[in-house]
C-alpha cells in the first residue's frame, strides 16, 4: 500500500510539464508481455532494414488492396458503377493503380487543390464528382488556374455539388461572367442532416432554377451520402431501417424529375450514393443509386473495422525505426525506480524512441508494443515499451495502423507500395497546395 500511496502523489516534470496520474496509470496497469513480429512483418522489417533510407514510411500492401478490389467488385450491382473516393486514396499512382484494377474511370474529388492536381493529368475518359460543395471563389479559382494536359475538359468531366438556391445562383453567376458551362449535381439530404435538400418542395425550386438557366448550368444527378445508417444506436432504429428511408426518399427525389422535369432528365445523370461503411447496403441490386462511391475499404484503417467491412482486410501501415533502446524504463526524477516497474509491467523491461510519433494510429507489429503513456506524446521521439520477448533493437521497425487514411496519408508525402513483403515502387501523394 505505501508503494501505491508514493506513485499516486508522484507526478513526473519534464522540462515544465508535469504528467500527473502517474499512480492511477501504475496501479492500474496489468502485466503483460510483447511478442516478436509475426513472419510477415519480419520479413517486411528485414526489408525496409536494407532500403535506401531510414524514416518513418506509409506503406500499402497491394496483395491485400487487390483482394479488396476483388471484395468491392462484388458489392456493386451490375446497374451501378463505382467512384473512387480520392481523398481517402489520396496518391495519383495509387488512384491510377485502383482505376485500372477495379476498371472505373469515376472519381470523387473533396478537395480544390486536388482538383486542380487531376485535372492537370486526367485524360479525356475521367468524370469527376466534387463530394462537397465549393465556396464560389473557390471555384473561380480552379478555373483561373486551371491548366490542362491531357485532354480533360471539365465542362463535360466535372460536376459541381450544390446545396442551396444560393449556391445555384452563384454558379449561374460565375457560368454568365466567365462564359464558362457548370455541370450541377444536386445534394440531397437523406437522413445524415450534414446539408442538401431534405424536401421535394425545395428540392423542386433547384431544380426550376437550373431548368430555367441551360445555357450556363446542366443538371447532371443527385448525390445523398448516407453513413448515418451504420452509426445511428440500434435501440433507436436498425440499419435496415434507417436504409430504408434511404431508398425511399431517394427514389422520390428521382420520381419528382422524372414527372415534372422531363427536359433534365436522361439515362446518363449520376444518382450517387453510399460510402465504404454502406457499400454493402448497396449490393441487392434495389438501390436508386447507379453510382456508388467508396475508398478506404480498400486500404482499411482501423475506423472501418466494422462489421459491414468484415471481407475487407487492413493494406495500410506507418512502418518507422527505432533510434534508441534503453534496457528498463526510467523517468526523470524517477531513477531510483528503475528496474521496479518491471513488476507491474514486464514491457518496462526494455524502453525504446522511435523516430516521429503522435501520429492518428495504433502500434500493431510487434504485438504488445505500446507507447508509454507517462512520458508522452512526442511528434518527434515517442518514448514505447517492450518485453524482452519482443526482440527489437536500434533500427528494426514498428508498425503502426492508421485510423484514417485521408489525413494520415498526407503526413508522409510518399507511399512506399510493396507485395510480398517486398518494396516495388515508391509513390507520390497529391499535391496539396
Amino acid at each position: 500500500m505505501k508503494r501505491r500511496k508514493f506513485l499516486k502523489a508522484t507526478g513526473i516534470s519534464l522540462g515544465g510539464l508535469t504528467l500527473v496520474g502517474a499512480g492511477a496509470f501504475f496501479a492500474a496497469k496489468p502485466k503483460g508481455k510483447s511478442s516478436a513480429y509475426t513472419p510477415t512483418f519480419q520479413t517486411l522489417n528485414e526489408n525496409l532494414k536494407n532500403y535506401r533510407r531510414a524514416i518513418p514510411e506509409l506503406i500499402i500492401d497491394l496483395d491485400a488492396v487487390d483482394k479488396n478490389i476483388e471484395a468491392l467488385q462484388k458489392l456493386i450491382p451490375p446497374n451501378s458503377q463505382y467512384r473512387i473516393v480520392v481523398k481517402s486514396l489520396p496518391s495519383v499512382e495509387l488512384v491510377d493503380y485502383v482505376m485500372a484494377q477495379a476498371s472505373t474511370h469515376n472519381l470523387m474529388l473533396f478537395h480544390q487543390p486536388f482538383l486542380s492536381h487531376i485535372s492537370e493529368m486526367a485524360n479525356e475518359q475521367v468524370d469527376i464528382l466534387m463530394g462537397k460543395p465549393m465556396p464560389v471563389k473557390t471555384v473561380e479559382y480552379y478555373y483561373d488556374t486551371l491548366i490542362v494536359n491531357n485532354g480533360f475538359d471539365p465542362s463535360k468531366q466535372l460536376q459541381w455539388l450544390v446545396d442551396t438556391d444560393k449556391r445555384i445562383n452563384e454558379y449561374i453567376q460565375l457560368a454568365k461572367d466567365k462564359n464558362l458551362t457548370l455541370r450541377l449535381n444536386i445534394e440531397i439530404d437523406v437522413g445524415l442532416h450534414r446539408g442538401g435538400y431534405a424536401d421535394l418542395a425545395a428540392l423542386k425550386k433547384a431544380l426550376q432554377l437550373i431548368e430555367a438557366n441551360q445555357e450556363y448550368v446542366t443538371f447532371s444527378g443527385f448525390m445523398g451520402y448516407d453513413p448515418h445508417v451504420v452509426k445511428i444506436p440500434k435501440m433507436i432504429m436498425s440499419a435496415y431501417e434507417a436504409f430504408e428511408k434511404v431508398k425511399d426518399y431517394y427514389n422520390a427525389c428521382i420520381d419528382l424529375l422524372k414527372t415534372d422535369f422531363p427536359s433534365l432528365y436522361h439515362e446518363d445523370l449520376t444518382f450517387n450514393g453510399a460510402g465504404s461503411p454502406t457499400l454493402a447496403y448497396h449490393a441487392n441490386g434495389d438501390s436508386p443509386c447507379n453510382d456508388l462511391a467508396a475508398g478506404s475499404c480498400l486500404v482499411k484503417p482501423t475506423d472501418f473495422d466494422i462489421e459491414s467491412l468484415e471481407q475487407f482486410s487492413a493494406a495500410c501501415y506507418i512502418a518507422t525505426p527505432i533510434l534508441k533502446k534503453y534496457e528498463n524504463t526510467q523517468f526523470p526524477g524517477g531513477e531510483k525506480m528503475t528496474g521496479l516497474l518491471n513488476l507491474w509491467d514486464s514491457k518496462m523491461e526494455n524502453s525504446y524512441f522511435i523516430y516521429g510519433g503522435s501520429w492518428m494510429a495504433d502500434y500493431y507489429e510487434p504485438q504488445g508494443v505500446e507507447q508509454n503513456m507517462i512520458f508522452g506524446k512526442s511528434t518527434n521521439q515517442v518514448m514505447i515499451n517492450a518485453s524482452d520477448e519482443a526482440n527489437l533493437e536500434v533500427g528494426d521497425f514498428v508498425f503502426l495502423r492508421p485510423h484514417q487514411s485521408e489525413f494520415v496519408f498526407l503526413q508522409f508525402g510518399n507511399i512506399l507500395a510493396m507485395r510480398n513483403q517486398e518494396i516495388k515502387e515508391e509513390w507520390s501523394c497529391i499535391r496539396n497546395v
